[in-house]
């Protein structure tokens, strides 16, 4: 029974639906930005050719050395650093290893809660994004509906006769009663009475 409740708490949640439609709302959102970057990048490229075009190549040598020098330079030192610093006693690293790990699950938990707050906060999104367009689809049929079939006029009241006088009150029409529905009952040959019509 806990499976089958599981499975209807999972089918009937909607959030999965809502982060759906929320994703794809802001990918809509972020695709209508496209065309200015791409307008962007059409302004600059003449620019940016221009100063590929004009740079002298042994200059952009020499600063690719210089740079590989450098980081060279900063690798050698940062290894030896760490060599230095290893702690060769083994209770240490053990506590090190075990205050790592730890460490780890704490960021994973961590990672965990925000990559959830991040699907409510989609899912939210969503959902409103879907209020949106159910109201969006709601004003539109309204729309069509006034359209199609639009208010009958209202139809004037009669007035009253000129013959009652305006200090006796006005009678109201007398309202219609609803049919009575007839029940057959069968025919019993010893039953002497006749049926009731």
């Amino acid at each position: 029974m806990a499976i089958k409740d599981d499975l209807r708490k999972t089918f009937s949640d909607p959030t999965p639906l809502y982060f759906a439609a929320g994703t794809a709302d802001l990918a809509y959102q972020q695709a209508k930005k496209v065309p200015g970057l791409v307008e962007q990048l059409r302004a600059e490229a003449p620019a940016r050719f221009d100063a590929v075009r004009n740079t002298d190549p042994k200059e952009v040598q020499d600063k690719a050395a210089a740079a590989a020098k450098e980081a060279q330079a900063t690798v050698s030192a940062k290894v030896t650093e760490f060599v230095a610093g290893l702690d060769t006693d083994l209770k240490k690293f053990g506590e090190s290893a075990q205050g790592l790990a730890l460490r780890g699950v704490g960021l994973a938990a961590e990672a965990a809660v925000k990559a959830r707050e991040a699907y409510e906060k989609v899912a939210e999104h969503g959902e409103e994004t879907v209020k949106a367009w159910r109201g969006e689809a709601a004003e539109e049929i309204n729309e069509i509906a006034v359209a199609v079939e639009p208010d009958p006029e209202p139809k004037p009241q009669p007035e009253a006769p000129a013959s009652a006088s305006k200090d006796a009150p006005a009678k109201k029409p007398a309202a219609k009663k609803a049919p009575v529905k007839k029940t057959t009952t069968a025919k019993n040959s010893t039953d002497p009475t006749p049926p009731i019509k």
